[in-house]
């Protein structure tokens, strides 16, 4: 097997002041030109991982467990700030959710491009202006020597994430993060910023980890998903895996409730409840209090195990064939 991009093993931490991980020993690995996505609820923990693993958590409110990331060949803790803040914007970058409080209005596009480019490329004004405006027309903005003096709220929503986008891969990253890069974007954006960031994949052979709750982005661009509930990892394996073969109840539940285009018209199906807040998580297993299958067994908690080469679950039950089979 070649050596992974990253590699992240039992990432664990909590806020200041709570007696509960916000995050608990996830763990997960990419490789190069490969996809990860991640899925769950609003609430599930997907975003804030993604936060730590930019260092881009507040050193001061945040307290990390023994865990560690591997980067490029590269080990080192959750909370070494310092050296993610190095590779930040430069070997890694992010793709934030909401554009528009992202960008910094006051100044204009062009520049903030450029200054990612001359933080980490050490060279002058000019040559960052010039790499600004070559990824401005990468990443098909129209006219990029008029936009590149455009404020952010003269572009719309998708230029603005174009926007994101060119000043995420302006130093060419070995690893993308794209928090909901789609949200609240009409459906033909949605596509064109896709197929934009798969393009620029194949291009450069990054490894992306994409989080979102739409099962279909999942469908069309994941090579392996990772399934959160409560800040934890419940079911892990690659894409074909998980929609072929849904072994934790969570899995189950999010996929059951997502609509379909063919056959009779239903009722879509629900996952019953909301997240635990933090703090009110139960023992054991933290989706019992929303599973059908709940036992007495779940209060302890389940191990993320293998059920097939490389499909791993976080279920008492699993696999749940031979529990409907027992239970039948």
């Amino acid at each position: 097997m070649n050596q992974p991009l990253l590699e992240v093993e039992n990432l664990r931490f909590r806020f200041r002041g709570q007696e509960q991980d916000v995050v608990q020993d996830v763990s997960f690995r990419l490789g190069r030109n490969e996809t990860l996505c991640i899925v769950g609820e609003s609430g599930c923990g997907k975003s804030v991982t993604a936060l730590a693993l930019m260092g881009l958590l507040p050193q001061d409110s945040v307290q990390f467990g023994a865990g560690r990331i591997r980067f490029d060949g590269e080990t080192f803790a959750p909370g070494d700030h310092d050296r993610i803040a190095k590779m930040r914007g430069d070997r890694m970058a992010m793709i934030f959710q909401e554009p528009m409080t992202s960008l910094n209005p006051a100044f204009r596009i062009g520049d903030q491009i450029a200054e990612a480019v001359e933080r980490h490329r050490n060279c002058g004004h000019a040559a960052a202006r010039a790499r600004a405006l070559e990824m401005l027309g990468k990443v098909g903005i129209p006219a990029p020597e008029q936009r590149f003096d455009a404020y952010p709220h003269q572009l719309s929503g998708g230029m603005r994430q174009r926007v994101m986008i060119a000043m995420a891969l302006a130093n060419d990253p070995e690893l993308l993060i794209a928090d909901e890069p789609t949200t609240a974007l009409d459906v033909t954006v949605q596509a064109q910023i896709l197929e934009l960031i798969a393009e620029l994949q194949a291009e450069t052979g990054m490894g992306t980890i994409m989080i979102t709750h739409d099962l279909g982005v999942v469908a069309e661009i994941a090579t392996n998903v990772a399934v959160m509930y409560a800040g934890q990892v419940v079911e892990y394996g690659s894409a074909r895996s998980i929609f072929e073969n849904p072994q934790h109840p969570y899995t189950i539940g999010l996929m059951a409730s997502v609509p379909s285009l063919t056959g009779p018209r239903r009722r879509l199906s629900t996952v019953p409840g909301v997240v635990p807040a933090i703090g009110q998580m139960p023992e054991g297993c933290r989706f019992s209090s929303r599973c059908p299958f709940a036992a007495p067994v779940c209060a302890a908690r389940p191990d993320l195990a293998e059920q097939d080469p490389g499909h791993r679950v976080a279920c008492h039950f699993a696999p749940l064939e031979q529990t409907l089979e027992r239970s039948a």
